[in-house]
């Protein structure tokens, strides 16, 4: 009765906690939903009772979503890598020094790769200015894709474009000078739609960049203060950003979240 009584107690005192950051898990025992016990064991307490039911569960739903889903489901790359951290510790939480050496290595191997290819290893879907993006479901509103020729035009670099920028991409990764007057700014687009984000600063330093859907693009900048702008999807973008380190700027609604 004592120990009934002891996590009785401790629940309550974890659900309050949790409630008191702004999320309830009042009910996350009943949960089947893999982001949200995911997001669970990344916000609760290392000593939370619950721990012990929740990591084991899910970690089946992951390695049965993983067993079931198509093969070109773009979600079973994220469930193997949140599984892989599972085993290895309490939950998926990760340092931003963590997060910032995982997204370097992928994109060194990304550019790596196109390197050895002599081309881009980039598959998308051209934009064509017949593509509408919804911009009122309810009135079902609806405008053309005016950045269509821009966009592939961004995309078609020739060879020895595509090389150059690749090789100036790789050498900013691996530079670690904090006195380098250039930064990397990679861009993840999470939308449905191909995207141009644009980067404006002071005087004639601009810069755009073309994102295809579901994708990721990497420039070189000078650092500074910039004007982030794009069109997601007919949704205006816009954020003031001070570039003097390399970040990751991610837009558009996650499939995953």
């Amino acid at each position: 009765m004592k120990k009934l009584l002891l996590l009785f107690v401790s629940v309550l005192f974890f659900n309050v906690s949790a409630q008191k950051r702004g999320k309830d898990y009042s009910n996350i025992l009943k949960s089947k939903n893999i982001y949200e016990i995911n997001a669970f064991l990344r916000d609760a307490h290392p000593d939370d009772p619950r721990r012990s039911v929740l990591k084991p569960r899910v970690m089946e739903m992951m390695t049965q979503y993983i067993r079931d889903a198509h093969p070109a489901d773009q979600k079973v790359k994220d469930m193997q890598e949140m599984l892989a951290l599972l085993k290895r510790r309490p939950s998926t939480k990760i340092t931003f020094d963590e997060m910032n050496a995982i997204i370097k290595q992928k994109q060194i191997a990304k550019y790596k790769a196109e390197l050895a290819a002599k081309q881009s290893t980039v598959i998308y879907t051209p934009s064509t200015a017949q593509n509408t993006f919804v911009v009122n479901t309810t009135a079902n509103a609806a405008i053309p894709n005016a950045e269509a020729e821009e966009f592939n035009m961004l995309m078609a670099e020739n060879p020895v474009e595509h090389k150059n920028k690749t090789v100036k991409i790789l050498n900013s990764l691996f530079d670690n000078d904090p006195t380098s007057k250039t930064s990397i700014v990679l861009i993840k687009n999470n939308s449905d739609c191909n995207i141009i984000v644009r980067m404006e600063s002071v005087g004639t330093t601009k810069y755009r960049l073309a994102v295809p859907a579901h994708d990721d693009s990497t420039i070189v900048i000078d650092k500074g203060q910039y004007l982030f702008t794009s069109l997601v999807c007919g949704a205006q973008y816009a954020s003031q950003k001070t570039i003097e380190k390399a970040i990751m700027v991610t837009l558009g609604s996650s499939a995953t979240q």
